[in-house]
Formats: structure tokens, C-alpha cells, sequence
């Protein structure tokens, strides 16, 4: 609009329907042209009704029935055609909405991932990681160093402990062949007891004598 347009007041620019808006419009319109469908389907079922009961009474009222069915049907058909373009234009427009919604949709996000990554720099976050990995690396060598035992020394000779395995396992052997079971009837049994020789069994015995022949001769 020119400024003089403007300042006399001129026409202002209409603002068209929303999307929506439209979309809800072609709504109301397929339902009244379906029930306008409905409507006609009814009176052309009633003038074939007629056509049918006046055939033969009254033939003229029979063909002004039959008239007014192709008229009908003439309706019928220009509404079918009316439906199809305007399903056609709803379905368009209500995929161009959803196409609409879904560009807004995604411009929002890219905007979204815009600000948070106003304050970072790219260069930047290549050198964090850098560190980070540095980091890592340290962190390994401490823990490393920590488990290393400085306390002693390794330097064992392997060939020392071959041997030491070998004697105890030498050790564990005799020990099994020591504890073998000998039969009983194989050898004699030892006696538990020294014997007595026989010389002192008969001394004990002139001993034992003479103590009785003393101690009679006390008693008389």
C-alpha cells in the first residue's frame, strides 16, 4: 500500500485463512454436499416410486417423474464431481500443513543446536580432548608406577625354585612311602617285654628259700 494510500485511509490488505482454517472449510463443505447427496438419492428414489405407479393410470404425471429423476441424477452427478476436487485440495492442503509443521518443527531444532553451539569452538573441543587423552596417559603411568614394587627386588632365579618344587615333592613322596602298610604274617613279632634268663629265675628262687628257713627258725 502507497503512503497516500495510507494516509486517506485506503482499502486494507484482507489477511487469507490459515491453513487450518481452510482445511476446516472444506470439511463443512463435503458434508453438505453429502448430505445434499442424500437428499437427491431420496427424491429420486420417490420419483421412480411415482414413475412406476402412474405407468399405465396416468402416463403423462409417469414421464414428468422420470424428468425430474434425470434431474436429479444430473445433480448427483455434478456433487460427485464437486466431492472428488474438493477431497483432492483438502488432502493437498492438509499435507502441505503437515509439511509446514514439520519444516517449523526442524528450523526450530537447527536454531535449537545453533545457540548451544554459539559458545563453543571447534578448535577449542579437539584441545580438551586432547588433554583428556593426556590425562589418561598419566593417570596410567601413576597407577602403574604405584603397583610396581620397588621394595624388592625380582630377580629370583627360577632354576632355585625348580629344585625347591622337586624336593617337596620328594618329601610328600617318601612321606606316602613310609605310611605303605606291612603285612603281619610276614615277620615275627617282637616281644613287648625283655626275658628272664633262667639262671636268675632259680637264684630269686634259693633266695626266697633261705628267707622262709630264717624266719622259721626265729619263730621256734
Amino acid at each position: 500500500m502507497s503512503f497516500l494510500g495510507k494516509l486517506f485511509g485506503g482499502k486494507k490488505e484482507e489477511k487469507g485463512p490459515t491453513t487450518h482454517e481452510a482445511i476446516q472449510k472444506l470439511r463443512e463443505t463435503e458434508e453438505l454436499l453429502i448430505k445434499k447427496q442424500e437428499f437427491l438419492e431420496r427424491k429420486i428414489e420417490v420419483e421412480i416410486q411415482t414413475a412406476r405407479k402412474n405407468g399405465t393410470k396416468n402416463k403423462r404425471a409417469a414421464i414428468a417423474a422420470l424428468k425430474r429423476k434425470k434431474r436429479y441424477e444430473k445433480q448427483l452427478t455434478q456433487i460427485d464431481g464437486t466431492l472428488t476436487q474438493i477431497e483432492a485440495q483438502r488432502e493437498a492442503l492438509e499435507g502441505a500443513n503437515t509439511n509446514a509443521q514439520v519444516l517449523n518443527t526442524m528450523k526450530e531444532a537447527a536454531n535449537a543446536m545453533k545457540l548451544a553451539h554459539k559458545d563453543i569452538d571447534v578448535d577449542k573441543v579437539h584441545d580438551i580432548m586432547d588433554d583428556i587423552a593426556e590425562q589418561h596417559d598419566i593417570s596410567r603411568e601413576i597407577t602403574d608406577a604405584i603397583s610396581n614394587n620397588v621394595a624388592f627386588s625380582n630377580d629370583i632365579d627360577e632354576d632355585e625354585l625348580e629344585r625347591e618344587l622337586e624336593e617337596l615333592e620328594q618329601e610328600e613322596l617318601d612321606k606316602e612311602m613310609i605310611g605303605i602298610n606291612v603285612p603281619s604274617d610276614s615277620l615275627p613279632e617282637v616281644p613287648s617285654t625283655e626275658p628272664v634268663p633262667e639262671k636268675s629265675k632259680q637264684s630269686k628262687s634259693d633266695e626266697d628259700d633261705k628267707d622262709f628257713a630264717l624266719l622259721k627258725s626265729w619263730a621256734t
